[in-house]
């Protein structure tokens, strides 16, 4: 091992000529580099898909659509949604948008998204590449952003450095932290304070999170609170025809559809063995599951087999039928089309360990009363204010988030009730969107 780092000690010094973040960092990167080939070899689906995959992390890169893009790093799925208005406010403008992911699932959000007309001319979207210092220069050359824009908490020592070494400006947008994740940053002070001297301006969802970037180090006079873009979002205007008429395709005027959206392993086997019993004896009941991650798919279509449960996949364009008792939901970009269609959503990525839970925002944007497990950390502030008003159900295990998910399934009254507090909580909480907008506007000339 000391073989090892002295070796890429040598060729961290051979590629870069000054470091500006720790040399332990760059090392860690250079001897993790064939672990992330493996990774990306694993889940690859064709040799092609590895070797573009390959490309865009590790050069050589793409061919930019368009220099001075404004760029936009969001690392999955979440960040991606959260930015999706911002960045359609721009491509509207006539502004040409890069948007990098981290993720597989970010990236093909991404596409879904903006890689279709009126946008596609001006949109592009790629993998970030490692945040190796020479293979950023080489980024930053080829592409020429007129703006780095960073979503929630996706910071990268290397990406920020080289940014401010090219005269990019760096913005953290729609920020958060929670505590848990502060506790990580502290323990590599250092790093973690460099990076947040780097960046131009960070624009937070609430105090909170503020407060925690000004104790990792953030300048008090580069932050502001300007609250939570989530809240400024809305559903796809297709997506009402759309779930009306599967509605009348499928004959779900009877049904009682409850989704289970974003799940992590083991939420899938904990609330489907918690339902079975229901789903046996009602064969109104209807499950739509939503994995998180698509490389799951196929393990969680087991778990309902291996309940007993009738099962069908949207990817195999299989129908919901009658006797369909669970929906598996294996597609990419339809989760609103999946609220649009139920009567009450758990949120999943919040039963699990360690949790942290996702956006409970899109379902209640639909007038969908949400349940969600105690692990929700990521999301604490957003979550508190709708428990305080009554607006969202915290459930302790599975048992008793399928007991709430049941009561809004059977109650149409009280679900309307519960959708109709969080309304009140959606309306008080807009504006951040055109708040960002304007601040950012003050970096895009």
């Amino acid at each position: 091992m000391y073989g090892a780092l002295l070796y890429s000690a040598h060729r961290i010094y051979i590629e870069t000529d000054v470091l500006a973040t720790p040399l332990w960092y760059n090392a860690a990167l250079v001897l993790l580099k064939p672990l992330y080939r493996w990774r990306i070899r694993k889940r690859a689906q064709s040799d092609a898909a590895y070797q573009q995959e390959c490309c865009e992390r590790f050069g050589p890169f793409q061919p930019p659509q368009h220099r001075h893009a404004i760029w936009f790093h969001a690392v999955s799925v979440g960040e991606t949604n959260a930015a999706q208005p911002l960045i359609e406010h721009y491509l509207q403008a006539g502004h040409p948008v890069l948007v990098t992911n981290t993720t597989k699932t970010g990236q093909a959000r991404a596409k879904t998204l903006f890689l279709k007309p009126p946008y596609q001319d001006r949109f592009q979207a790629v993998y970030l590449p490692v945040d190796q210092v020479h293979l950023l220069r080489e980024f930053f050359a080829c592409y020429q952003p007129k703006i780095l824009i960073l979503v929630e908490t996706e910071l990268w020592p290397n990406l920020i450095d080289q940014a401010a070494q090219h005269g990019v400006a760096r913005v953290l947008i729609n920020a958060r932290l929670s505590e848990k994740s502060a506790r990580g940053y502290a323990r590599v002070a250092g790093l973690t304070r460099g990076m947040l001297n780097n960046l131009s301006a960070l624009l937070a969802q609430d105090q909170n999170t503020q407060q925690r970037y000004i104790a990792l180090g953030l300048a008090a006079d580069k932050s502001q609170v300007v609250g939570n873009i989530k809240f400024d979002i809305h559903a796809p205007e297709a997506v009402g025809l759309q779930a009306a008429s599967l509605v009348q395709q499928w004959q779900l005027g009877t049904r009682k559809i409850m989704v289970l959206a974003s799940t992590h392993a083991p939420e899938e086997q904990q609330l489907l063995t918690a339902l079975k019993t229901h789903l046996n004896h009602d064969p109104a009941l209807l499950c739509i599951v939503v994995p998180r991650h698509p490389e799951r798919f196929d393990e969680v279509f087991r778990v309902s087999q291996d309940l007993g449960l009738n099962t069908s996949r949207r990817s195999l364009a299989e129908p919901i039928m009658p006797e369909t008792q669970v929906y598996l939901a294996d597609s990419m970009g339809e989760l609103w089309l999946w609220y649009a269609l139920a009567q009450v959503a758990f949120v999943g990525g919040s039963l699990n360990t360690p949790g942290g839970g996702h956006n409970i925002l899109e379902p209640m944007a639909l007038d969908c009363p949400v349940v969600i497990g105690p692990r929700y950390f990521n999301f604490q502030t957003i979550v508190d204010e709708f428990v305080e008003a009554a607006a969202i159900d915290v459930a302790p295990d599975a048992l008793q988030a399928v007991e709430y998910l049941l009561s809004y399934a059977n109650a149409s009254a009280q679900a309307a009730a519960r959708a109709q507090h969080a309304q009140t909580i959606l309306a008080r909480n807009q504006g951040a969107l055109d708040r960002h907008i304007a601040l950012l506007d003050g970096y895009i000339t």
